[in-house]
Order: structure tokens, then C-alpha cells, then sequence
């Protein structure tokens, strides 16, 4: 179907909630050869509207058409995170095999912790692995091909080899200055700052001292329910990850 359809310059990166897409998309920032957009889809849903470069939707559908005008004048970086389902996107089989779409996963364990920390009263399906897996499976279906996932541990661990994998995967230069920036919060993440206060501290990628997630989700039988349901999406898309 690749060979059907022309390919526009979006390249997108899907997530669950606090598996470390952010700090991805300020790397992204960085390289400054194109826009980047920040989880456009997710805003739709929390805030009723989301920017797309100068333009202001207000529905996923909206989102689609925006991102695709948008690409016509520069190319595209977005990221965006599945504590939401987006039907409109699984429908829209264009989109879904024109963009390129990868994927970056984080241990449950450590993603459902760090998500319950911020937000006491989450629910299982926010949570995101489980939608996370069904769009990597409607990109798969609708291309004929495995999309690019990594593993944020491996980000975390050997960044320069990592994102190196991850450019030459998805057909981009490799840019080395782009693995360090300025802290500092950036203007698009204001609407939500407290999810990406951790990253506005960071200059780079690197581990931080963190608390025991595994210990936090192991003494909360409902954690623990949460965990065992979306473990299994985690796993299927870690075995197909790149190896740095």
C-alpha cells in the first residue's frame, strides 16, 4: 500500500503516558529542521482546542486536516500520548500509511508509578498500552510493515546509539548537538506543565534518582490489575523495538 499512496512529511511518535516521549520531542526541538507540534490529539480532547503550527482545531478530525496542511509548507515532528482513544485516527487508513509513525515504550511498572503520582485517581484504560499497541497494529496493517519502536531505557542508557537507530529507522540525519539543550519549560507545554516539570529540569537524557515504582505498584492490588492488563501490549512491542 506504501507504493499506492505518496508520503507526506509527518513523522510522528506514539507513547503511553510518562514513558519519556517528552524528552524525545525536545530533542526533537532541537535538531530545528522542522516543526514540532506537541500532543495535538490529546489536547483536542482535555482542552477542547490544540494548535497545529498557526492553526487553532478542535477536533481530531481537524487534527488530521491540519497536520497534513501544515506538512505541505515544512515538515512535521509530532508527539503525542494514548491515555485517549482516537477512533477518528484508526479510521483514517490514509494518514495512517502516509505518515511515519513510530512508537517509544517504557516499562509499565515504572510508566503506571510515575502516571499515579501525578494522578491519584487514574483509570485502567489512560494508562495507554493497550490503545498504544492498537495503533501500532493499524500502522502495521495499513503499511505492511513493522514501524520503528524504541525502548525509552535504551534512550536513557546509550542515547547517541539509540537515536542514531531511531533516525537512520525512519530516513533522517542523525544530529549529535540535539542530545543536549537549555533546561527550561517550553512555551508549548505550559497548558499541562506539571507532567513535564521533570523534563524542563533536564539538559540531555540521562537516569535521575527516582523512587521505587515497582514497590509502589506491588502494595496496590489495583495497580498491580492495571499492570498485569497492559504488560502484555508492553512486551509485544519491546520485542520488536530497535537494538542499540
Amino acid at each position: 500500500m506504501e507504493d499506492t499512496l505518496e508520503r507526506i512529511p509527518v513523522l510522528a511518535l506514539w507513547s503511553a503516558p510518562r514513558s519519556r516521549s517528552t524528552a524525545f520531542a525536545r530533542m526533537m526541538a532541537e535538531r530545528n529542521d522542522r516543526l514540532v507540534v506537541h500532543e495535538p490529539f490529546s489536547q483536542v480532547v482535555d482542552f477542547g482546542e490544540a494548535k497545529v503550527g498557526d492553526r487553532v482545531v478542535r477536533t481530531p478530525q481537524g487534527v488530521l486536516d491540519a497536520l497534513r496542511a501544515v506538512a505541505a509548507e515544512r515538515p512535521v515532528f509530532f508527539k503525542d500520548t494514548m491515555d485517549f482513544h482516537y477512533p477518528e485516527l484508526l479510521a483514517d487508513q490514509a494518514f495512517l500509511t502516509a505518515a511515519t509513525h513510530t512508537f517509544i515504550v517504557r516499562h509499565p511498572t515504572e510508566a503506571i508509578a510515575s502516571h499515579f503520582a501525578l494522578n491519584p485517581n487514574l483509570g485502567r484504560d489512560e494508562i495507554g498500552f493497550a490503545w498504544l499497541y492498537e495503533v501500532f497494529e493499524a500502522v502495521r496493517s495499513a503499511t505492511g510493515t513493522t514501524p520503528t519502536v524504541i525502548d525509552s531505557d535504551d534512550l536513557l542508557d546509550r542515547p547517541e546509539d539509540t537515536v542514531r537507530a531511531y533516525c537512520a529507522a525512519v530516513g533522517i540525519p542523525f544530529v549529535p548537538a540535539a542530545l543536549s539543550w537549555q533546561p527550561g519549560m517550553r512555551p508549548e507545554w505550559q497548558a499541562t506543565g506539571r507532567w513535564h516539570r521533570s523534563t524542563s529540569l533536564t539538559a540531555g537524557f540521562g537516569r535521575r534518582e527516582a523512587g521505587d515504582g515497582a514497590a509502589v505498584v506491588d502494595a496496590n492490588p489495583v495497580l498491580r490489575g492495571y499492570r498485569d492488563y497492559h504488560l502484555p501490549y508492553y512486551e509485544r512491542l519491546r520485542e520488536v523495538a530497535l537494538r542499540p
